[in-house]
Order: structure tokens, then sequence, then C-alpha cells
């Protein structure tokens, strides 16, 4: 077996688009470990200290501020990148954030802005109010690889390549599958998240800086079209202990069914816990999952979709 190297790349070496013709900023063998040290989403414009005059004045064109390229010898386009996800230090906080425009209910939020920065506790937990604590689990919101189209890309959407998958489940222990576009696959990754629901429903998650440590290799002989990954644990155990609150929505229309779901916990959460709607909604976003239990089948048929609230953030 050929020896491992392990290279180290600072949160210096950073871009805010996917281009093709950047120059990487480290180039490596396939199987080497790289450690990414990366600054939370807004690329350091938001801090421990900030409040919600500075989300106001965010500039959103250098959100996912990402760590790389990284080259990799002897990936072709059509080619795999295996990226294995070994380990992940965070630095203690995070922060979410409602903003105009964005989320699953932007006509129920209007021009609201709301920040909240959370602080991680010894248990490896962050707080909403007393008796309401969600564990942490990070993952980075961000991994991908270079466009094949020239020219710079947005990083906002998830994309064939990767890029904002925001996937809770690619946790310490998973494998991210991506395709090859571009020689030398030139591979970034950023945003990091210290805990999501799977939806994001509010826009944000549990932002904060992280350093990752991958590993990454070429497959050879086998391609794929879009990202696919591997779990070898269970990737919710911390939240699954007693169970969901569930709310559901059914119809044709899938977006209006998570809207219509995500209204109703979050008017549940109002109602059960006394959390105002700015509160619950964080917490919808950063704790609850979306899932589809049934598309629309055919005719005659609807589509449900559920939305699950873990019972074990309110033990206290």
């Amino acid at each position: 077996m050929a020896r491992q190297t392990t290279h180290y790349l600072s949160k210096k070496s950073h871009h805010s688009k996917w281009d093709n013709s950047l120059e990487p900023a480290l180039t490596i063998d396939s199987g080497d470990v790289v450690v990414f040290e990366c600054v939370e989403g807004s690329g350091g414009q938001l801090t421990r200290e900030s409040t919600v005059e500075d989300l106001k004045v965010l500039d959103w064109s250098t959100v996912h501020c990402l760590t790389g390229p990284v080259a990799v010898r002897g990936a072709d386009p059509g080619d795999v990148l295996k990226v294995e996800i070994l380990d992940f230090e965070h630095e203690g906080w995070a922060w979410t954030c409602i903003a105009p425009g964005y989320g699953v209910l932007p006509e129920e939020f209007g021009d609201t802005y709301a920040l909240r920065v959370w602080e991680v506790g010894a248990d490896e937990r962050v707080e909403l109010t007393p008796g309401i604590r969600v564990p942490i689990a990070p993952f980075m919101g961000v991994m991908g690889c270079a466009l094949a189209e020239p020219g710079a890309h947005s990083t906002m959407p998830p994309r064939s390549m990767g890029g904002n998958l925001d996937s809770r489940h690619l946790v310490k222990g998973s494998t991210l599958l991506l395709p090859v576009q571009v020689p030398g696959a030139l591979f970034s990754t950023g945003d990091g998240h210290l805990g999501q629901g799977d939806g994001e429903v509010c826009i944000t998650a549990l932002e904060g800086p992280l350093t990752v440590t991958l590993r990454i290799s070429v497959v050879k002989g086998r391609s794929i079209r879009a990202p696919q990954y591997i779990t070898y644990a269970p990737t919710t155990s911390k939240f699954d202990g007693m169970g969901y609150y569930v709310t559901s929505a059914a119809g044709l229309d899938l977006q209006d069914g998570v809207s219509r779901a995500v209204r109703d916990m979050i008017e549940y959460l109002q109602a059960q816990y006394g959390l105002n709607r700015i509160d619950a909604y964080m917490l919808c976003s950063v704790a609850a999952d979306l899932k589809i239990a049934v598309p629309a089948l055919g005719p005659g048929h609807a589509s449900f979709v559920t939305f699950h609230m873990p019972r074990s953030i309110f033990a206290g």
C-alpha cells in the first residue's frame, strides 16, 4: 500500500464561486488526507459577537466561503471522487438567522431579520431556552468538485458535482461520492454546520467554523450522475431515543405540502412550549426533519409530506 500523506489547508485559501479556472491551492495524490480549516458560511462576516444589525448588511455574494480548490492527481472527467469524512473540530459556537426572501415560509416572515448566536455546552448541545437543548452533529454543508462549464457559478444550489448538499448525514464516518467533471477534480468544502434538521427550513442551520479532516481518493472504472453517499452507522442516534412529534400535509404540490407541515409545527411549538414564532422557526431548521412519506403516484393520488421534531430535545 502506498504511503498516505496528510496535508493542511488554511482558511486563507478560500473562494466563493465554483470556477474551473481557479488555480489549485493544493495538489495531492489519490488516498491522501487533507485537513481543511473552514470559516463559517458567511465568510467571517458574522462572529460570536454579531447582532442582527450585522445580518442586515451581510454581503450574500460572498456566502459559502469555501476552502480549496484541491487538485487530485489522476482524477479525470468521468471518474468518481471518494471523500471519506474522518473527523471534525468546532470552535464552540454557531449562528442561525432568518432573512427576507429565504426559507420555506418567506411570505409569513416578510421583512423579518433575526439572528441567534449559540454557545456549545459541555454536553455538546446548544440551548434555545431552558429545557430545550439540541445536540450537535457536525457536517459540511458544501462539498463538491468544479463544474465542467466555464465561468463562475454560485455555490448556493446543490448540483450534479456536489455543492450545497446540506445533508446532515455526512457526519464523521460517512463517505461521499462525487462525479468528476474536470481534470484534477478541483475539490472544495465549506459552510460548516454544527447541526441541522433535514430541510434547513429557515435557510440556515447551526452555522459555525469547522476544521474537517478528509481522505480523498480517485475511483476509476465507475461513473455516477450525481452525488451518492454511504453511512456506516446510525446518523441521528443523538435524536431518536424518545421518538418524534410529527406534522404533515397532503396534496399534489410538494413545496406547498412542505410549507404547510412546517407552519403547523411552528404553531404546535408556540402552543406547547410557549415559543415565539421566530424561535420556533429556527428550532424547526436546526432540529426537525422533512420527509416525503409518499410522492404523487398517479391519477387520483397525492403526495404526503411529514415533518419530524425529536422529542428528546425537550427533555431538559
